[in-house]
């Protein structure tokens, strides 16, 4: 009776968590997304920057603390500056732009370069579900003989990625790389825009799709806990993991070579119903059904164009482009054993064999993931 009291309030306790964090953050397409800032050289001693960024986030004071625009304090504010017009986002960003070039940070050969305001390009309103993505650009010039370029994006900002076109001719590309909130960049060589290494490649892309699961995919979280939850047993769970391992790996590819572009508002309310179908399932039955792998398998592809549009979003590298698809989903995997294992080692481990683990643990569990899927189907459909 202990044991059963003591369970109810472990369920308890989690779904209350669980409902904590889903009501108070909306992933979808207000997601705070690493600026894209590209370096050119300009004749022999000048530079130029072209940052691909949500002026409207920067704004309104939305950065790296929040992962998603609504869940700040500003988020009216974002709503209201998402709505103006180009010319009137250009002037209230021009009124703006000292403290970006205050706050941004250039070094060349380690002394910081003086950096000189360019111009802006802000797109149409377009679809309000969508965040915009302007272009700024900033001009400044090389010290003669300098050897290497240093780049940081503030931390109010969020993540960054800076990529260096190859002044190089033999070379496809030049250099990107990835850059959490605050980090600055290794001085990178000037001299022929050298190109990162196949092991660079390998650990910033596993890092980027470990993280994409834990601790920035909420849903995608709550999928593979809903695979979990059917059955503490390895085989089950080994069809299932497997079936969604390969769906989403087939349509991230497809979804980063441009076969296939679904639009986010599409994407992301069914991969919240793919949720709440696995957590309904989860109540309905207690084994494993033949469809369930087939079924499983269509969801992954769901989530495999979800995990391409990160991958858009950041600038996959195009001549380590296998290397980086397959380094990405390593690092997805890992997230998602990662999940799997903490689940075990949290109930399955301790309960999985209990003839009350099914009543007390799966169907509380289960149907609080279908609720808050729920939720994030109303919300993705009608408040975005």
């Amino acid at each position: 009776m202990q044991i059963r009291n003591l369970s109810q309030a472990i369920m308890a306790i989690t779904f209350c968590f669980l409902a904590t964090v889903a009501f108070s953050s909306n992933v979808s397409a207000h997601e705070i997304r690493p600026s894209i800032a590209d370096f050119n050289l300009v004749g022999e001693d000048r530079f130029e920057i072209v940052i691909k960024t949500n002026v409207e986030a920067m704004l309104a004071g939305i950065g790296s603390e929040h992962e998603d625009t609504d869940q700040a304090a500003s988020a009216d504010a974002y709503n209201a500056l998402r709505q103006l017009p180009p010319d009137q986002l250009k002037a209230r960003f021009e009124d703006f732009e000292g403290r970006l070039l205050q706050e941004l940070e250039v070094k060349f050969d380690g002394n910081r370069a003086v950096i000189g305001y360019g111009s802006i390009e802000v797109p149409d309103v377009g679809d309000l579900a969508l965040a915009r993505d302007s272009s700024i650009r900033l001009t400044g010039t090389i010290p003669q003989g300098a050897k290497t370029l240093e780049w940081l994006w503030p931390q109010a900002f969020g993540a960054s990625v800076i990529r260096l076109n190859s002044t190089n001719p033999s070379e496809q590309e030049g250099y990107s790389a990835y850059l959490s909130a605050g980090e600055a960049s290794e001085p990178i060589a000037l001299e022929n825009m050298v190109a990162k290494g196949f092991w660079q490649v390998v650990s910033e892309y596993i890092v980027i799709g470990f993280t994409h699961i834990l601790p920035k995919g909420l849903d995608h979280i709550l999928f593979v806990v809903g695979l979990f939850l059917l059955s503490t047993k390895l085989s089950p769970l080994l069809w299932q993991i497997t079936a969604f391992t390969v769906a989403h790996t087939v349509s991230l590819a497809l979804g980063i070579l441009g076969y296939v572009n679904i639009s986010p508002s599409i994407v992301e309310p069914l991969i919240a119903a793919s949720i709440v179908y696995v957590a309904v399932e989860n109540i309905l039955t207690d084994k494993l059904q033949r469809w369930r792998p087939l079924v499983v398998f269509g969801f992954g592809l769901l989530h495999g164009l979800g995990f391409a549009g990160v991958l858009r979003e950041i600038g996959m590298s195009q001549t380590h482009f296998v290397t980086s698809l397959i380094s990405f989903n390593i690092g997805v995997e890992l997230g998602q054993l990662t999940v799997i294992a903490l689940c075990f080692l949290a109930v399955g481990y301790w309960f999985g064999k209990k003839n009350w683990y099914r009543d007390l643990i799966t169907t509380p569990a289960s149907l609080a993931i279908a609720i808050i899927a729920s939720w994030w189907v109303y919300e993705r459909v009608f408040l975005t």
